[in-house]
């Protein structure tokens, strides 16, 4: 594949209308006069039998048009996205607090919600699992435990000159994107229905809409213009809202909107998973791991979803970046009484990861020695490279970037002056990490690496350019406009990405694990590549010149020792009967995994980062701040330095939020406590670094990936692992880094003030 010929920052192509408030959402869509407004009737308990639901009274209130329960779906009642077990309205049982028992049509969602408070129900209450022990002793889970064995690790353990235990809790996250759940339905002529939904998964959407209405998926129509955000979110929950808006609108034959206020959203809708992990590791004396045993076990909630797959990835990043000459890693489903957990940033990675830095600084204590240097002791680099999978790391990175980045940052000199200030100061103490990021980029599940697109050229020379992908604000959409603009030769301004719709590129995969660049681009890239063929052999027969004589470059058609206005070549072409639009599809290469033996290459390829923190915290009380970050970033050749950026501050943050505020908190009758944004702290302005400097790392992508650049979308959440161990050296430092005291995520100002506790209690 041709190499990019420029790499430069460009504006994000909806930035000017975001700012402006012209940007259109699905809630910006002017309304119908006939519009209907649909809510939800949710169970006040987590887990109960349904004796008797008496609905007339909802059915009477003012304005409601329509009421449903599964009793009135006509096809199947389960939304799975890939196992049964998601019922769009509870059947006989409730499984989680607000899973939604009926849906309301109204004329507006003020009556729609006021209709669902007079439904009279009446339960036989049971005493509900909310937590991972709880399943675990219970052996309550979703589905059947995994592992990963390299070589044997209890032997490696009971042979090394070290071990520990260790064990952690990490909590989940919820979404909070700007932009809530929301879709808007109109019924068609046919009998089928347009679904405009914010959702990350438009044939998911499409799929699982016909199977409830009992219809083929020909009828159904889903548009994607952008979404307010989505990170996983929006990557199988938005279908629950489409298929309740799209039956009352085929029920009625009216339009119908089903927007949730940030309330239900919150409650109704999946988070990212809670993780109990555990490990025994064994290492020598120069901190190298020589056996690892590593238990995950997520909090999946009462159905499957997409937790084999965020389980799985927790196991596949459960290393990291580092290399175990034996492993045995397990991961376990818990199945909870909660909403069910569904895909954030990072899947199941982040989980992972966090088990191996948390391991990482125990060796370190340990060995008493820089925690940078147990880390580059078993960094992967050549002789060392295989994965507890089974897969070999072809591109070495890590070793260079994370050298270049320490010496950046002046890790070593930092660490010396932090270890001066913590020795004189009383009441504060400073911590420093550097940690580094390994993180593959493929869908695990193989039938999902492939797109489609199509690529139109109009007689005026215009360009048209559709792809499976959906934006969510990551700039897609701006970089398929570079790939297209490259590909054919034009100026980018020629280019237009339309809204992603079924019915134009069909059997999409989600815009999910960081591949929406890796795959949709190259599918653009294939279309396009067709054109420029046709164009090219059209131009060479016209003008009786060889093919080799002819290019396209800066908007002009070179014919031999002379050029023409790329749109007089088009016109032509067009005057002449040549097809000037083009469908594209890629398939990546290479991959593939045998789930039953647990080995195999799962990954096209790797993305790689580090980043070093620094903290500050008051002992008094746990609190902090954030002072400086560096952070220095592998994205391959970049297709748009500006976006790549952008991600990577962004994705850093929200990483920084996970794991520091964002804390989510059930109670023992497994009701959500942290419920709206007055008891669930997302990160602020406040809390970005006083120094934050970002670099990228500029090598390009080993594999044949979009003019060899490499995925950013969900490889720098990770880096904020950094200011979860910066926070932990510090409370080590109370006792000369001669203790770590284990420290939980979110390390909140109260979970650091309990680890400052542990770190005083130690010295005693």
């Amino acid at each position: 594949m041709d190499d990019i010929t420029t790499s430069r920052p460009g504006v994000h192509e909806s930035a000017v209308k975001h700012v402006t408030g012209r940007a259109q959402y699905i809630d910006d869509i002017p309304e119908w006069p006939d519009l209907l407004h649909v809510a939800t009737g949710k169970a006040d308990r987590a887990f109960a039998a349904i004796l008797s639901m008496d609905l007339s009274a909802v059915r009477q209130s003012e304005g409601v048009i329509d009421v449903i329960t599964t009793a009135e779906i006509p096809g199947d009642d389960d939304i799975g996205p890939v196992y049964k077990g998601d019922p769009l309205f509870a059947r006989n049982e409730v499984q989680f607090h607000s899973q939604p028992l009926f849906a309301v049509a109204a004329t507006s969602l003020r009556l729609a919600r006021q209709a669902c408070a007079r439904a009279q129900i009446e339960y036989e209450t049971f005493v509900p699992i909310v937590t991972i022990r709880q399943a675990m002793d219970a052996a309550s889970f979703v589905l059947p435990e995994k592992s990963f064995v390299r070589g044997d690790a209890g032997v490696a353990i009971s042979e090394a000159e070290f071990s520990l235990r260790g064990e952690q809790y990490v909590k989940g996250q919820e979404h909070f994107y700007l932009e809530g759940q929301v879709s808007l339905c109109v019924p068609d002529e046919d009998g089928g229905v347009l679904v405009y939904s914010s959702s990350q998964h438009p044939t998911e959407v499409q799929k699982l809409t016909a199977s409830v209405l009992d219809m083929p998926m020909h009828k159904i129509q889903v548009e994607v213009r952008r979404m307010g955000g989505g990170f996983g979110g929006k990557e199988s929950q938005a279908a629950a809202l489409a298929c309740t808006a799209a039956l009352f609108a085929l029920r009625t034959g009216r339009p119908v909107k089903y927007r949730m206020p940030r309330s239900d959203d919150m409650v109704q809708t999946g988070k990212r998973h809670d993780f109990w992990n555990r490990y025994h590791v064994g290492f020598n004396q120069r901190g190298e791991i020589q056996g690892v045993e590593l238990d995950l076990a997520g909090m999946c909630g009462y159905s499957p979803d997409l937790s084999e797959g965020i389980v799985d990835r927790a196991m596949f990043h459960a290393d990291n970046s580092y290399y175990y000459d034996s492993a045995r890693i397990t991961g376990y489903r818990c199945r909870t009484n909660t909403v069910s957990n569904t895909a954030f940033r990072g899947f199941g990675g982040p989980k992972g990861m966090i088990a191996a830095e948390a391991m990482l600084d125990d060796i370190a204590t340990v060995l008493q020695i820089d925690p940078l240097d147990a880390r580059k002791a078993n960094l992967y680099q050549p002789g060392r490279n295989t994965t507890p999978y089974g897969q070999t790391i072809e591109q070495h990175v890590l070793p260079g970037l994370v050298d270049r980045l320490e010496n950046s940052s002046d890790y070593r000199n930092r660490r010396r002056a932090i270890a001066q200030f913590n020795g004189s100061a009383s009441h504060f103490k400073k911590g420093l990490a550097l940690t580094p990021v390994k993180f593959g980029i493929s869908f695990t599940a193989k039938h999902l690496n492939q797109a489609g697109s199509l690529v139109h050229i109009y007689a005026d020379g215009s360009v048209q350019v559709n792809h499976g992908g959906t934006e969510m604000g990551q700039g897609l959409y701006t970089k398929m406009v570079v790939v297209a603009a490259q590909a054919l030769g034009v100026h980018e301004r020629r280019i237009k990405v339309t809204a992603t719709r079924t019915d134009k590129v069909p059997n999409t995969s989600p815009t999910a694990a960081s591949s929406g660049s890796d795959l949709n681009g190259m599918a653009v890239l294939d279309a396009a590549q067709q054109l420029v063929l046709r164009l090219n052999e059209f131009t060479a027969g016209h003008y009786g010149v060889p093919i080799a004589q002819v290019s396209i470059l800066n908007d002009r058609v070179r014919v031999g020792d002379v050029t023409y206005p790329f749109e007089e070549i088009v016109k032509l072409a067009y005057l002449n009967r040549i097809h000037l639009s083009a469908a594209g599809f890629y398939k990546t290469p290479d991959i593939g995994f045998d789930f039953e033996h647990g080995t195999g290459r799962p990954f096209y390829y790797f993305a790689n980062g580090a980043a070093a923190s620094e903290v500050i915290v008051d002992t008094r009380t746990g609190e902090y701040r954030l002072s400086r970050v560096d952070i220095l970033h592998d994205v391959g050749r970049s297709l748009n330095p500006a976006i790549d950026l952008g991600q990577i501050e962004g994705g850093f943050v929200q990483g920084m939020g996970w794991l520091t505020t964002e804390e989510l908190s059930w109670d023992i009758d497994g009701r959500l406590l942290s419920n709206s944004p007055a008891n669930y702290k997302i990160p602020t302005a406040y809390d970005v670094p006083e120094q934050f400097n970002i670099a990228l790392y500029d090598e390009d992508n080993n594999e044949d990936t979009i003019y060899r650049s490499k995925a950013v979308g969900e490889p720098p959440l990770m880096l904020a692992l950094s200011v979860w161990c910066a926070l932990r050296d510090a409370c080590a430092s109370i006792t000369d880094y001669k203790f770590r005291p284990a420290m939980n995520a979110p390390a909140t100002s109260e979970e650091v003030y309990r680890c400052i506790q542990v770190a005083r209690a130690s010295m005693q």
